[in-house]
């Protein structure tokens, strides 16, 4: 179930939201939404990253807390 959270962005982010609402034709609120969700998904794999890196965790752990495969895992290292 989706919940409503309030937050504060500055002027900036704003007119950054509506111009992409405008080119993408969407509402503000869903280019929040899919802007989040590809945020939270980099960082998820980011994180994953460092942990392995760190030695803290497989690369199997790895690849499920970034929620990709592991030969896409093995490629974000090669990457990184």
């Amino acid at each position: 179930m989706a919940k409503t959270v309030t937050t504060r962005l500055p002027d900036d982010f704003v007119k950054n939201v509506k111009e992409i609402a405008e080119k993408e034709n969407l509402d503000t609120s869903s280019v929040i939404r899919k802007l989040l969700a590809k945020a939270i998904e980099e960082w998820k794999k980011e994180y994953a990253v460092e942990l392995y890196k760190r030695g803290e965790i497989s690369i199997g752990k790895a690849s499920e807390i970034a929620e990709i495969n592991l030969w896409d895992f093995l490629d974000l290292l090669k990457e990184k």
